[in-house]
């Protein structure tokens, strides 16, 4: 208990530290026989931090890096919290002593560039009517639709993740069968071959295609390493399958009234502000989260607005939004374990496009024809 209450404690020094600027060059004063005390409040956080989340560093060389890493990491995270427009607050995560690279080339994949399009023939869901919204929707309230956080570690599977979340909800929602099914079969059978060196949502969704299903995780269980293993599909009965999938317009409003009348589906952001995230909703600016680059695909399960007492608290206590303007959001489904963001889960601003999510919406489609009774979202 100790080790999860104290950071809290300690941050708030850490932060004052950081605005100062006496946290600067960490490298070369941390290791001087009068270390400033600043300094020794930081270490003493970045211990607190190490306990915390199991970290190691093979050498003094290395765990000084990684301080200065830490440091600055805590810094960025106070100047998003001063740029953001929302009620997101960024600080201290099991990501703070990565560097903004080794963050993305873990955690994400290969980004898509402005103009990059699937390379498959996907149709597009032009048949999707706008009609109306409802205020919420919140798909975790639905039993046997809320699986467990998925935690992909350092495999970049992100994708197939997210993919693998779809067909559990969608298969929940339309058949009332809650599964879980094998995301390793995803890595180890996709066309492209990369597994865990990264994916595309749609190359997920044409590998259950190509294998007319998937087998369940208990039978084909996540390993996640880089290493490569071969394909096992034939070997175990499969539990979900799909018919096809669409990719959505690239509407807000359109988007919303699918996610309400049919179920979860895929999207993919920009994940820039992500490494710092702890809770609150993100609305940010294409300058602070570049919509077009987008890097990483979550699970949206909803919408809905911040209520009067959501509000970040500025310097003295005073609140930094006006108590009466709610802010609509998008409800996302990570996979980088419940102990990241709102247990697992992180929210965006909706109606902005932030961070590129209206860039790929796409969803399978579990229906068989005849059987396509109407569903509706818990608010």
């Amino acid at each position: 208990m100790a080790y999860t209450m104290a950071p809290t404690v300690y941050l708030s020094c850490l932060l004052a530290l950081l605005v100062a600027g006496l946290a600067q060059d960490i490298k070369d004063s941390l290791w001087e026989k009068d270390l400033d005390p600043d300094l020794l409040k930081l270490k003493q956080v970045f211990e607190l931090f190490r306990a915390q989340y199991d970290r190691s560093y093979s050498n003094p060389k290395e765990y000084a890096r990684r301080l200065e890493i830490f440091a600055h990491n805590l810094a960025q995270a106070r100047k998003m919290e001063a740029e953001d427009l929302g009620t997101a607050e960024f600080g201290m995560t099991p990501f703070s002593d990565l560097t903004e690279e080794e963050f993305e080339q873990l955690h994400g994949h290969q980004k898509i560039t402005p103009g990059e399009t699937p390379g498959v023939g996907i149709k597009v869901g032009s048949e999707v009517m706008v009609e109306s919204v409802p205020p919420s929707c919140d798909w975790r309230k639905l039993k046997g639709v809320k699986s467990p956080i998925k935690q992909q570690g350092n495999c970049n599977c992100c994708w197939a993740m997210a993919a693998a979340g779809n067909i559990e909800a969608l298969w929940c929602i339309r058949y009332n069968r809650s599964v879980q099914v094998s995301v390793q079969e995803l890595l180890d059978c996709n066309r492209c071959g990369d597994g865990c060196k990264g994916g595309f949502v749609w190359d997920a969704f044409i590998t259950v295609l190509n294998n007319s299903g998937l087998a369940s995780e208990k039978d084909y269980p996540f390993r996640g390493s880089l290493k490569r293993h071969k394909c096992l599909a034939n070997n175990y009965k499969k539990v979900a399958w799909i018919q096809d999938f669409i990719m959505l317009q690239n509407n807000e409003q359109t988007i919303a009234q699918y996610l309400a009348t049919h179920g979860p589906i895929t999207v993919t952001i920009n994940m820039k502000l992500l490494q710092q995230y702890k809770k609150g909703v993100i609305k940010a600016t294409p300058a602070t989260c570049d919509p077009y680059l987008v890097n990483h695909s979550v699970l949206l399960v909803g919408f809905g607005k911040t209520n009067s007492t959501e509000r970040r608290r500025a310097k003295g206590g005073h609140s930094r939004l006006h108590p009466h303007r709610p802010i609509p959001y998008w409800i996302l489904k990570n996979s980088w374990g419940a102990e990241w963001g709102e247990e697992g889960y992180f929210r965006l601003h909706r109606g902005s496009n932030t961070c590129g999510i209206t860039k790929f919406p796409l969803t399978a489609r579990v229906d068989l024809q005849g059987k396509k009774a109407p569903v509706s979202c818990p608010r």
